[in-house]
């Protein structure tokens, strides 16, 4: 327990010092700084390798699954390596909701901080009832395997790309419950006219990140799950992966039309990990193997973002 509540410490000494002294200012962050923070937070995570290796060496966190110190080290590297990709769909979507609700640039960093606290606490808490329901029910690793290789399927299909926030079920409700302004004022959240509180555009954006996030939660958690059922391992990659969002998202969003071919990458990794899990009980695959497919298809999906052009691309050049 007392290493949970470090890393959990550990994980608010960030947040404050993110937006209480890195950020306390609201600025426009610019690919630079979002690359330089992208670096650090991807740095912090790969270090924290060498903490779950002295953790499970030493015995001071519960290992109920008896795992050895290297193979800790794998699981969450795989485990991180697996939220990380699947955030770039995540970037996707809250690019989308910032530009419906014309959230201007200046802004959007606090709300993504709030966004990010949210997320934390319901991924805890999603995790400790997914761990929870594995370790009591075997069988229900198919069903998250199923709900994986389904939503890979949906992916591939590109049933999500005419996601419309404005039309979406979550912003009807808030309408229901506050009057809504079209006008941004500074960074709140709310205004107040003639008696009146009214959500600004900023709340809307935040409200419904949070409530996306929950649906990609019930992607992201299954398939970290495929590769070690380890409550700490499963949490630190999580929350260190959504940590790292933020900064990924101010880089990654300004190349979403370079990084076209990634989804194939994610269809590839969601695929993979939703057969470990239907094949759990039958084929024990070495981490390694997890490792490579994860990173193979991220490369892959990159380079050929990169290497190949986009058909009216060729077709002016052509002309």
């Amino acid at each position: 327990m007392g290493v949970w509540i470090l890393f959990i410490g550990l994980v608010l000494v960030f947040l404050a010092l993110d937006l209480g002294v890195f950020n306390k200012k609201a600025h426009v962050i610019k690919s630079k700084e979002a690359s330089m923070w992208t670096a650090v937070w991807v740095s912090i995570a790969l270090g924290f390798s060498g903490v779950i290796y002295w953790l499970f060496s030493s015995g001071l966190v519960d290992n109920p699954t008896g795992l050895t110190p290297n193979n800790a080290v794998l699981k969450y590297i795989t485990g991180y390596l697996i939220e990380l990709s699947l955030s770039i769909d995540n970037v996707f979507v809250i690019a989308v909701i910032f530009s419906s609700f014309n959230i201007p640039s200046l802004y959007q960093h606090r709300v993504l901080f709030w966004g990010i606290l949210g997320a934390i606490i319901f991924r805890g808490l999603t995790i400790l009832f997914g761990v929870a329901l594995i370790n009591k029910f075997d069988w229900i690793i198919y069903v998250f395997g199923v709900f994986l290789l389904y939503t890979a399927f949906k992916m591939l299909k590109g049933e999500d790309e005419d996601f419309d926030p404005k039309k979406s079920f979550v912003f009807r409700q808030v309408k229901k419950i506050y009057p809504i302004t079209g006008t941004i004022k500074g960074e709140q959240f709310f205004v107040k006219r003639m008696g009146i509180t009214a959500a600004t555009p900023l709340f809307i954006a935040l409200v419904i990140i949070e409530l996306t996030d929950i649906l990609f939660a019930l992607d992201s958690i299954p398939a970290i799950l495929a590769i070690t059922a380890d409550p700490f391992i499963v949490f630190s990659s999580n929350i260190l992966a959504i940590l790292g969002l933020r900064s990924m998202y101010f880089l990654v969003s300004r190349m979403l039309q370079k990084f076209r071919f990634i989804n194939y990458s994610l269809v590839v990794i969601l695929a993979f990990v939703g057969l470990k899990m239907l094949f759990s009980h039958q084929i024990e695959l070495p981490e390694w193997i997890s490792l490579a497919v994860i990173s193979v298809s991220l490369v892959a999906g990159i380079v050929a973002s990169l290497l190949i052009k986009e058909k009216e691309e060729v077709v002016g050049n052509e002309s």
